[in-house]
């Protein structure tokens, strides 16, 4: 009879036990619905503390510690410029830190010589105008990984079928929420000196390699020119095609259209042509709403933005080059 008490008692604290841990997941989201939407973004003008690594999105995690333990009352924010799932790890590109301020509100001198000292730089974001976002509950320390796997698979669902290009992944960490948000409208703003830096850097060298090999082509086609011109004096019209043949428009149209692809790397949207009317956006203050924001909106249309979360460049738009 004592054997049968003794497993009972085993049974009830295992029981317990589980009941615990599947309290504990519940409490920290495992069944909050995700909904993902449009409109005016949750935040506004942000200066922030920030470190940049180039590297897998995992070591982030050093990073946020870092910012913690310098001031452990200030919000966390993560912004990651490049998709995970087509970008190798090593080339990911990311930032993390903490936001000193927000709206109207300065940072202290003495905050910002604090992260400083830590090898922390300080940047400003603007207020986003439009975006896509999502939000999860932040309970406890799973919450971060639930909210991982589970919100972005939602936001990139979203912005595919609405063929937008939205981003960078911005992830801010305020109270018990997480806030996922992807710009939808001048994605330069949200890049960190640092990735522009790296962006003029790939836009010099592919625009070198396209000239060598506009070089390497270009003979050939000066000599197939050559014979045509020189069989063609007689002829005005077979002039003009000799003419035609030596303009050099289709290679700098190409240049033109390597560079504005490299603006929009970063967006998990794989086509293009989509309409804000498709979206459900919230009407500002003013009541204008959406449509102040189509002239600047972007779209992506293949394989080179489909790699770069909105993941670019920033400063062709802002006028920085």
């Amino acid at each position: 009879m004592t054997d049968w008490v003794l497993l009972g008692l085993i049974a009830a604290v295992v029981a317990l036990l589980l009941l615990t841990v599947f309290g504990f997941v519940v409490y920290s989201g495992l069944f909050t619905e995700v909904v993902v939407s449009a409109g005016s973004p949750p935040v506004g003008t942000m200066t922030l503390a920030y470190k940049f690594r180039v590297g897998p999105y995992g070591e982030s995690g050093q990073l946020f510690t870092d910012g913690c333990s310098i001031s452990s009352k200030l919000c966390s924010i993560g912004v990651y410029y490049d998709n995970p799932h087509t970008v190798s790890p090593e080339k990911c590109r990311f930032a993390i830190g903490r936001i000193l301020s927000e709206g109207d509100a300065k940072p202290s001198d003495e905050q910002i010589k604090r992260f400083q000292k830590y090898g922390f730089k300080i940047f400003t974001f603007p207020a986003p105008s439009h975006v896509v976002m999502a939000t999860f509950p932040f309970t406890t320390p799973l919450s971060i990984h639930l909210a991982v796997n589970r919100v972005h698979p939602a936001l990139d669902t979203y912005i595919k079928e609405r063929k937008l290009c939205a981003h960078p992944r911005i992830e801010i960490y305020k109270q018990d929420r997480i806030y996922f948000v992807c710009p939808l409208a001048r994605q330069g703003d949200f890049y960190v000196p640092e990735m522009k830096e790296l962006e003029r850097k790939s836009r010099a060298a592919a625009a070198e390699a396209e000239d060598a090999q506009t070089d390497i082509t270009g003979v050939d086609n000066m000599s197939e020119a050559s014979s045509i011109s020189m069989e063609a004096t007689t002829d005005s019209r077979d002039t003009s095609v000799a003419t035609s043949i030596l303009l050099p428009f289709p290679a700098s149209r190409g240049r033109e259209e390597a560079d504005n692809r490299s603006e929009h790397s970063y967006s998990e949207s794989g086509a293009s042509g989509s309409s804000f009317e498709e979206l459900d956006l919230e009407v500002t203050g003013d009541g204008e709403g959406a449509p102040g924001l189509l002239p600047d909106v972007g779209y992506a249309g293949n394989q080179e933005v489909a790699d770069k979360w909105t993941k670019e460049p920033i400063a062709a738009e802002r006028g920085e080059e």
